[in-house]
């Protein structure tokens, strides 16, 4: 049996690997894609470093598999996980989710939601009828992972629904990923490629099938051996390296022109999402983040603000867990994430 099961856990392994290689070599670079709620982190720790993390060791936090599916551990179970995000305007979404153990691995699942909201009907010609209408889409996560040594590989399937107004699509993603730990457990290491998979019904009928957001990312966290510091970098869109487009700007005419591609320096910068946790005290962490590509994006010339950064802090008393982050997503406004979890086992944090 130990042989088996040192086999299997192999070749699980390599399937993984497997998984990683296809879906980097076969990446649509630019066009539009579906289901874009399933890229929004709905953890205030994760938004607080930048919005995007996958190789943070933390041996209780539930809310990492659902960025990085090997960072699932056998220590997470008997959690309860509830994430709200207070979005723009009236746009709300969050994420709840449970784990167990199992023989063969750890097993959690997880409902992931974006509520944009109550909309006036309107005709054609843009007469009101008075009627009202909501949209909305789900993701149900079914995430497992077990480990091999040192290292740890994962999946999460995604059942995905849509509804906005009478128009209806169905589809499914996956999330693969792997993570290495040091022996010293001060270095940790992860890889996830996020939201593969394909659309089973459009929105209306004989449509074509969108692509969903894929996303290879990478990332590595450090924990400062003398100090109370650690500090996270994760690469996103490794899958496509042209995040920035070229503009057209007109002349002075009606002639128009592009602006020439941004250097390599910048480009870099738009895949990389920097992070920082300070602990004070094993009870209480206070976090910062940077994203490059958000800012790039979102910032106004006139007033560039705090656009891109992030912060945060977390508290732990006894079974229960408590995180919080604002993000500055553009001058008008901010989001606010709320992260709460609590052991309804015998263990504490």
């Amino acid at each position: 049996m130990p042989l088996l099961l040192k086999l299997f856990k192999m070749r699980a392994a390599i399937l993984f690997a497997f998984l990683f290689l296809t879906y980097t070599a076969s990446a649509q670079i630019g066009g539009e894609s579906t289901y874009r709620f399933l890229s929004l982190t709905n953890s205030a720790r994760i938004a607080s470093l930048g919005g995007n993390q996958v190789a943070l060791f933390d041996t209780t936090d539930l809310n990492l598999p659902f960025h990085n599916p090997a960072l699932l551990r056998q220590t997470m179970t008997s959690q309860v996980l509830v994430n709200y995000v207070n979005y723009l305007t009236d746009i709300n979404y969050g994420y709840a989710s449970y784990a167990v153990p199992l023989k063969f691995g750890t097993f959690a699942a997880g409902m992931h939601y974006i509520n944009y909201g109550r909309f006036s009907e309107a005709t054609e010609d843009g007469e009101l009828t008075g009627q009202y209408f909501k949209a909305a889409e789900y993701a149900l996560n079914l995430i497992w992972s077990n480990n091999y040594k040192n290292w740890r590989y994962g999946l999460n399937i995604k059942p995905v629904l849509a509804v906005f107004e009478n128009y209806q699509s169905m589809g499914m993603a996956f999330d693969a990923g792997v993570s290495w730990v040091s022996a010293n457990r001060l270095t940790s290491f992860g890889m996830a490629a996020r939201n593969f998979g394909t659309q089973f019904t459009t929105y209306y009928d004989n449509g074509e099938k969108e692509p969903l957001p894929f996303d290879l990312q990478a990332g590595i966290s450090q924990k400062l051996e003398h100090a109370p510091l650690i500090l996270s970098m994760t690469l996103h869109n490794l899958n496509n390296w042209t995040l920035a487009k070229p503009e057209e700007k007109p002349l002075e005419g009606e002639e128009l022109f592009y602006e020439p591609a941004e250097s390599i320096g910048k480009q870099f910068m738009r895949h990389l999402i920097l992070g920082m946790e300070i602990l004070p005290s094993p009870a209480f962490t206070i976090r910062a983040g940077y994203n490059y590509h958000m800012r790039q994006e979102l910032k106004v010339e006139e007033r560039l603000s705090t656009v891109g950064f992030s912060l945060g802090f977390g508290v732990k008393i006894k079974r229960f867990r408590l995180d919080y982050a604002t993000t500055r997503y553009h001058i008008a406004g901010s989001s606010n994430l709320f992260s709460l979890s609590f052991n309804v086992g015998n263990s504490v944090f």
